[in-house]
């Protein structure tokens, strides 16, 4: 009976900080912290499940970012509905790039989702009457019957049944069946088509759904913020992502979470000096990349490994009956 309690431990855990957090840093920057945090989630989906670097996440992100944006205000649809348009819009976006781009593998895979990306940028920011051009698509309401979400805290605990349920369907993809198809795909793909798999399918399956989960959280930045901007759709928001993921482990999924709030709080403790900000992200990056080659939350489990492993080998011994003893 012990042991089902002790295993919803971490869920406890993790609800208690979902539910904090806007009250230890201010509810913007908790709100960012999620949704950069399922974007890199996304990321490590393909990266750490899949083995395909992905550089145009952008693009779902900010395509889903728009769709949101431009529902919400020319329809006054509510946030939540808007949100899940944009999720949905991202993945049919990612459908049709998913399929051209898992036809080349490696740095040619990564090259091409980093065309497409641009190729949205200069669509969104030509299509002046739609999108807003330089200037996007501002004054976007959140709406909810029944609710003012005026204040950033109110859309904080409005949204963050979304996000939840974002982050656990990203936990369910990778611990299903079709989740270790993707992890023998990613070690040895020639190994997984000669017992029969398509890895094409499955490739661009789980392109589609990680393209979801980053419209997901691009959407409800939009509503978030209030505007839909073409920074969304900029090539350096995919290597922001990428570049959380890398912080916080590749493979691990929740890694990304933990590398999201690092990079957000290094940038707004540096808000007042915008200069330095670079130069000290770059150097918090090559620390954890030096000191922690798997990053933060890899070496956290394997510290956590090595400390259980050394209580066992320290309390075994007391545990033994003296020979000789009756």
């Amino acid at each position: 009976m012990r042991r089902p309690v002790f295993a919803l431990l971490p869920y406890a855990v993790a609800l208690a900080v979902l539910l904090a957090l806007p009250r230890v840093v201010y509810p913007v920057l908790a709100l960012d912290m999620l949704l950069w945090g399922l974007l890199a989630v996304s990321v490590d989906l393909l990266l750490g499940f899949a083995g395909l670097l992905s550089f145009g996440h952008a693009a779902f992100w900010g395509f889903g970012g728009y769709t949101a944006a431009i529902l919400a205000k020319s329809l006054d649809l509510p946030f939540a509905v808007a949100a899940l348009a944009g999720a949905l819009a991202a993945a049919l976006l990612a459908v049709p790039l998913g399929y051209l781009a898992i036809r080349r593998r490696g740095i040619y895979f990564a090259m091409v989702t980093l065309a497409f990306a641009q190729m949205l940028f200069y669509v969104a920011n030509e299509w002046r009457p739609l999108t807003g051009g330089e200037n996007g698509v501002q004054g976007v309401p959140r709406l909810f019957p029944g609710l003012s979400l005026g204040r950033s805290m109110d859309f904080y605990y409005a949204a963050l049944p979304l996000i939840v349920l974002g982050f656990a369907l990203a936990y369910r993809i990778v611990h299903s069946p079709f989740g270790h198809v993707l992890v023998a795909i990613r070690d040895n793909e020639a190994r997984a088509q000669a017992l029969g798999y398509a890895t094409w399918r499955y490739k661009l399956l789980a392109f589609a759904l990680s393209g979801a989960l980053a419209g997901l959280a691009g959407a409800l930045f939009s509503l978030g913020h209030g505007f839909a901007s073409l920074e969304q759709l900029h090539w350096s928001t995919s290597g922001i992502a990428v570049l959380m993921t890398i912080l916080g482990g590749i493979g691990t999924l929740w890694g990304g979470v933990i590398g999201a709030a690092i990079v957000l709080e290094v940038r707004d403790l540096l808000s007042n000096a915008p200069e330095a900000s670079g130069v000290v992200t770059g150097a918090v990056f090559v620390v954890i990349v030096l000191a922690f080659r798997r990053g933060l939350w890899a070496s956290a489990a394997d510290a956590l490994r090595w400390i259980r492993a050394r209580r066992s080998v320290v309390r075994g011994p007391s545990l033994r009956r003296p020979s000789g003893s009756s």
